[in-house]
């Protein structure tokens, strides 16, 4: 026990009604998004039953829906991909479940093992892809819930734009 305060607390702090925060039947806060994603996580028998794995594309299902928000499990085969995208004026939590994801933005690349997790805002523009050798499942939590997904040109082709332009530029007319 520290010593050096004088709070001290006495009894049953349960007891004391008006301090207490009353529950949410709702998630409301960033931190409460990200804790329902880990507790859906957890639950393997509440996600796994849903896990199915398309050879053409990364395969979704909505498997919960709130009030502002919507819960969506995907599952990805290696080489599949998001394609570089926004969630227009949503925000998100994105959980791994199983397997590895990539996520790319402009600013970096980064690996995501199985129980990591990503929050972005809306507007926040990235690409998802399995480069791994075996399959990846992912929860994605959207609060409001997803509305639109806006494509974005991928970096390669942004390159590819920049050297026709300055190529053309460059280039001397007689």
């Amino acid at each position: 026990m520290n010593m050096d305060s004088d709070l001290q607390i006495a009894g049953d702090i349960l007891e004391v009604p008006h301090l207490l925060q009353p529950a949410r039947e709702h998630p409301a806060t960033v931190a409460e998004f990200a804790g329902l994603a880990r507790e859906i996580a957890a639950d393997r028998a509440l996600w796994a039953p849903y896990v199915e794995y398309d050879a053409t594309t990364r395969w979704y299902h909505r498997l919960r829906t709130g009030p502002g928000y919507e819960v969506w499990l995907l599952s990805w085969l290696p080489g599949q991909g998001s394609g570089r995208h926004d969630h227009g004026p949503s925000s998100g939590v994105l959980t791994v479940l199983e397997g590895r994801l990539s996520e790319r933005t402009e600013r970096a690349a980064r690996s995501l093992g199985a129980g990591a997790q990503r929050v972005f805002a809306p507007g926040y523009v990235h690409e998802v892809v399995n480069d791994s050798l075996e399959p990846a499942v992912s929860l994605h939590v959207y609060y409001p819930g997803l509305t639109e997904m806006p494509m974005h040109e991928s970096l390669r082709e942004q390159c590819a734009a920049v050297r026709d332009a300055v190529g053309a530029a460059g280039a001397v007319t007689a």
